[in-house]
């Protein structure tokens, strides 16, 4: 994969976890969301957190 195309990715991964930030805080799950929006916040400097995040909310939801 070449530098550009990891950007990208790593772009597409930091804004799904803002969206999903923004689906769990319009949800009425403040924890969940500060969560994801750190998760999104340090995936710039750890590429796939954000993602890697995002699955683990959505399998302890449904665990729950």
């Amino acid at each position: 994969m070449t530098a550009t195309s990891s950007n990208v990715v790593n772009g597409l991964g930091i804004v799904s976890t803002l969206v999903d930030a923004a689906l769990a805080f319009a949800r009425g799950n403040p924890k969940s969301g500060a969560i994801l929006l750190g998760a999104a916040a340090l995936s710039s400097r750890v590429p796939g957190l954000g993602v890697l995040a995002s699955v683990a909310l959505r399998v302890a939801r449904r665990l729950r």
